[in-house]
């Protein structure tokens, strides 16, 4: 099933990314550990399980897919004011540098893995405290990723 592609155009100080966010509703079942597996196969790497923080941010040194392995969450994305959206257990989102990102609550078993195209390193910026000339300095300068994290087409994939 294809994504749903959510554009967001820069919010304030939020620069977000010409390229959409996608979000995949049931995208992925099984364990936390063969969800990983699943996105390393598509490199999608240097991951991470946890939650998702409750202030907006962005990453500007690398593109992230978000998968929800338990639980469900509530998010606000693109930055104050933005598009919100409900994901429940093997949803997911990619997110490419610069999109803005929230948590407004959660399930106290919320469980997410996170990941990035090529295993970049990520950086944690808000819009209160970033340049947001540097931030998009450093979006800009980003390759595309080279496949699709749930799908493993190439980038973008068909929709």
């Amino acid at each position: 099933m294809p994504p749903d592609l959510l554009p967001l155009p820069p919010r304030g100080r939020v620069p977000n990314n010409p390229q959409p966010a996608r979000l995949y509703r049931a995208a992925l079942s099984g364990t936390p550990a063969q969800m990983q597996a699943h996105l390393a196969a598509n490199g999608w790497t240097n991951a991470w399980q946890n939650g998702i923080y409750p202030f907006t941010h962005y990453h500007s040194t690398a593109h992230e897919v978000l998968v929800i392995a338990r639980g469900q969450a509530h998010l606000t994305l693109g930055g104050e004011g933005g598009p919100q959206v409900t994901v429940t257990a093997g949803d997911a989102l990619t997110l490419p540098a610069g999109t803005g990102h929230r948590n407004d609550g959660s399930s106290a078993d919320l469980l997410v893995i996170g990941a990035y195209a090529g295993g970049r390193d990520w950086d944690t910026c808000r819009p209160e405290t970033t340049d947001p000339q540097g931030a998009q300095a450093r979006i800009a300068a980003l390759p595309d990723p080279e496949r699709d994290p749930i799908s493993g087409e190439s980038w973008p994939a068909a929709t």
